[in-house]
């Protein structure tokens, strides 16, 4: 069972109306046409994630589909959601395979509800904004929750929630047992006044309390007496809100390596850090930012929890706080310490990202310079499969790198918009070639084609790269025409094409005009245009013959030959696909390897020559299963369907549907949508 929950928070108290009325909704929902809905709307800092998460983690073993989350806010790009892109996640949460996941919105809904119809799940949606924005992602299933967290009342939540909730703040009983919880010093028993005082400065929200009682507790020999007027001050003349006053005063107890964190947090790509990221961005090195991170943890104004267990090593700075330490930053920050601290994470992540999609993709053709390191920050712990003792690691690091990008995706697409805003135009062009190679594995998605507009418009306001234009607008294609926009992508590779003879005569010019002629022969396939497409993968082929760059000539060889297969000159098709294997073998590009073998399997059966074609296929589906690829599994299992038909053995034939068929409906695709993936 999948529980996307992190640690438990290590103190909370009372809610425990809101909590009975769930349970008994819980207790007697029968399992309608669709699921339960409870909706907690409440201001940031009153405790709605912790109370949503409380819940899940109350009532998961009454639902063994498991309990997944999603923040809508990770999906908000220059603030605008696409549903689509988290319906992507949610996909992927039920262990459906990236190249599986339906590339058309309506498609991927329709999978979606597939996959739960007979689920009993609890979903927890956080920082919703809209009731639109939460509706495509209601499991279908009447017997799952959906817990959805908001600031505001989710009005049209499909005939509203079953359960609508709006979070008071704690009373003063409640708040000051948290405050207890949090302080646990004699002190607070001796004193009930300054209790009383402390606990009304905190306005009743847990967050507030939280930081109060770890900035008592970090204060153990002064009686609180003493310690509560520091919290008031003279700020109490300016008028500054209460709660103000108690971040205030934490903020201004911080050592300095603490402040400057603190008030650069904010400044992140992503509202999501790591440890690496943080230190990238304060700039000191290791020791100091994991100093600062322990400072900000012990005076309650992060929680470092997910570094530790089960957490995923990412960290966040809670809402309130993190627009209190924006308004800290305006008011103490340096001139250009901001903009310096972007500019160091955004190196940083430009060198990760480098490295990461070198190391899952393999050397190729770049327009960007390597990044090198970041004085002070530490790379991220991957590995170079080119060093690995054996293929086993090699293939572990090199999914280990594919990981890192999947999993860092939201500061990729959040990091290319923050240098384009910024004009570092060089940045945001390396940024795209790994949201290129993440693209590859994770396609259909929207942030993908606003990444990758961005890093056109860094390159176009350059303009003095005639290599980043061309690139980019090729990278920006692909997406397009997957995406069904032909038209559009024809516009960008037609804009490539008008400066490509500023290009120069270096090998790496040279192969980006054989790279952008054979971008036109997979657009022209899209459309199903096979004779021109194979002119230009021809055309292509020749330029990298000429370069010379085997890999190039290797790969348009294997386009050709499918090119060909497709117009059904079968011979030809099988001349070159067999050429293009020995070359791929040749060159230890065991992807490439895997894919011409698989084409040359489908031109040998199609030439009658199934003999040969078996061996291929089943070389093939050990690969799929070894790999754990069910996208391949599939497609494999439908081709030795087809052989086995050819050759008669129906029995076989039917087994290698079957298995296909399951493979499909494991992921949520109905049998005819298996080649819309």
């Amino acid at each position: 069972m999948r529980v996307e929950l992190p640690p438990e928070p290590a103190y909370f108290v009372d809610r425990d109306e809101q909590r009975e009325r769930v349970s008994r909704a819980v207790r007697e929902w029968q399992g309608r046409s669709r699921p339960l809905v409870v909706a907690l709307s409440g201001p940031g800092g009153i405790g709605k994630t912790e109370l949503a998460q409380l819940i899940a983690r109350v009532h998961r073993d009454r639902f063994p589909g498991g309990v997944l989350a999603v923040d809508l806010d990770d999906f908000r790009l220059g603030g605008v959601l696409d549903p689509g892109d988290a319906l992507a996640q949610l996909l992927e949460s039920l262990d459906v395979e990236p190249q599986l996941v339906a590339a058309q919105f309506k498609a991927r809904c329709r999978q979606y509800w597939n996959m739960t119809s007979d689920a009993k799940l609890i979903l927890v949606v956080d920082n919703a904004r809209y009731a639109s924005e939460v509706v495509p992602l209601l499991p279908a299933s009447g017997e799952s929750l959906v817990i959805v967290t908001s600031h505001g009342p989710l009005h049209d939540l499909e005939d509203g929630a079953a359960i609508d909730l709006t979070l008071p703040p704690l009373e003063e009983r409640e708040a000051t047992e948290l405050l207890g919880l949090i302080v646990q010093d004699p002190r607070l028993a001796t004193d009930p006044e300054a209790v009383r005082m402390l606990v009304r400065l905190c306005e009743g929200l847990p967050a507030a309390l939280h930081v109060a009682g770890r900035w008592v507790r970090g204060h153990r020999l002064r009686p609180l007496s003493r310690l509560i007027p520091q919290l008031r001050g003279e700020l109490e003349e300016k008028g500054v809100p209460d709660v103000e006053r108690v971040w205030d005063t934490v903020y201004g107890s911080l050592s300095r390596q603490g402040r400057s964190l603190y008030r650069l947090l904010p400044h992140h790509p992503s509202a999501a850090f790591t440890v690496e990221s943080a230190t990238a961005l304060l700039g000191l090195g290791q020791e100091a930012c994991e100093e600062a991170l322990e400072d900000l943890h012990r005076a309650g104004l992060l929680d470092l929890r997910s570094l530790t267990g089960a957490g995923d090593g990412r960290i966040r700075l809670p809402g309130p706080l993190r627009g209190h330490a924006l308004r800290r930053s305006r008011q103490d920050a340096a001139e250009d310490e901001v903009g310096q601290a972007q500019t160091r994470v955004l190196r940083w992540m430009v060198r990760q990202a480098q490295r990461a999609d070198r190391f899952c993709a393999g050397r190729r053709l770049l327009v960007s310079p390597e990044y090198g390191a970041v004085p002070g920050a530490p790379d991220v712990p991957l590995e170079d499969p080119d060093q690995a003792v054996d293929d086993a690691a090699r293939t572990e690091r090199a999914e280990a790198a594919s990981r890192w990008l999947y999993g860092e995706r939201h500061t990729l697409f959040a990091a290319v918009r923050m240098a384009h805003e910024r004009g570092l135009d060089a940045e945001a062009v390396a940024l795209s070639e790994p949201v290129w190679t993440y693209a590859l594995d994770h396609p259909n998605q929207s942030d993908v084609i606003g990444a990758l507009r961005l890093a056109v418009a860094s390159a176009v306001r350059h303009g003095g790269n005639a290599a980043w234009l061309v690139r980019t607008r090729c990278q920006l294609a692909r997406p397009l025409w997957e995406a069904g926009l032909l038209r559009e992508a024809q516009r960008e590779l037609d804009s490539a094409e008008a400066v490509l003879g500023l290009l120069g005569d270096s090998a790496r010019d040279r192969k980006l005009g054989a790279s952008l002629i054979e971008f036109r022969g997979m657009l022209k396939s899209a459309g199903g245009d096979w004779q021109s497409a194979a002119t230009d993968f021809a055309r292509s082929r020749d330029m990298h013959l000429a370069i010379p760059n085997p890999y190039g000539a290797m790969l348009q060889t294997y386009r050709l030959g499918e090119a060909r297969a497709a117009l059904g000159d079968l011979e030809t098709a099988y001349a070159l696909l067999s050429e293009a294997r020995a070359q791929a073998v040749e060159l230890r590009r065991e992807r490439m390897t895997r894919r011409t073998g698989f084409a040359l399997a489908g031109v040998l059966c199609g030439l009658g020559r199934t003999e040969e074609a078996r061996p291929l296929y089943e070389q093939s589906l050990r690969g799929a299963h070894g790999r754990g690829s069910g996208f391949d599994q599939a497609r494999v299992h439908d081709a030795m369907t087809v052989l086995a038909e050819t050759e008669g053995r129906d029995a076989e034939a039917a087994e290698h549907r079957a298995a296909s068929r399951a493979i499909r409906r494991r992921n949520g695709l109905d049998d005819e949508e298996g080649g819309t993936a």
